[in-house]
């Protein structure tokens, strides 16, 4: 960069001063050593804090990102613990719906609102069932009990499901008890 002085001073002109003869003029100077000196150790140091600046901001960002990531899991099993006191109740009502007693129809009724509120609680909760006839058999989710040979169905679904399965976000509740055909 180059700066010119223009302008008299009595009757003298000034020179034009350009980084180049400036820097010839001062790097000689013991004392302008000393200055390039502090300053490429005050770049260094600027370097340094920058670089732990933005690891400490890493850090900070994974923190906040894990923190948030447990409170997360933290929710889901204690809904899902919550969840599997109840397990037994809904499959008895699922019973007892699918039993062929002789019941009044508005028992029949009564049991049905009941099973549909517990549906109803479990989907504000996010808790999905699972294992249905003729889904694929997954044996990550689903526990098979027995083969058999179903006409009906290709290998490797579901014939029978002696109890769903429950799962909250990847959480898995309860495996569902199936029977596969063969």
């Amino acid at each position: 960069m180059a700066r010119k002085k223009s302008g008299k001073t009595g009757s003298k002109k000034t020179d034009i001063v350009t980084e180049e003869t400036m820097s010839e003029n001062t790097e000689n100077t013991p004392e302008m050593t000393e200055v390039n000196a502090e300053a490429e150790a005050l770049k260094q140091e600027l370097e340094t804090q920058k670089d732990q600046f933005l690891r400490m901001a890493a850090e900070y960002d994974n923190f906040r990102k894990r923190t948030e990531k447990e409170k997360l899991q933290t929710y889901d099993n204690a809904v899902a613990a919550t969840v599997e006191a109840f397990l037994p109740v809904v499959d008895n009502f699922a019973l007892a719906l699918a039993s062929d007693a002789e019941v009044s129809e508005d028992f029949r009724k009564g049991l049905e609102m009941i099973q549909k509120q517990l549906e109803n609680a479990f989907d504000k909760l996010h808790v999905c069932a699972f294992g249905e006839r003729g889904d694929e058999f997954d044996p990550n989710v689903h526990n098979a009990v027995a083969r058999v040979d179903d006409p009906e169905l290709e290998e490797g679904r579901i014939a029978l499901v002696y109890q769903k399965g429950y799962i909250i976000g990847d959480r898995i509740i309860r495996h569902a008890m199936v029977q596969v055909s063969n």
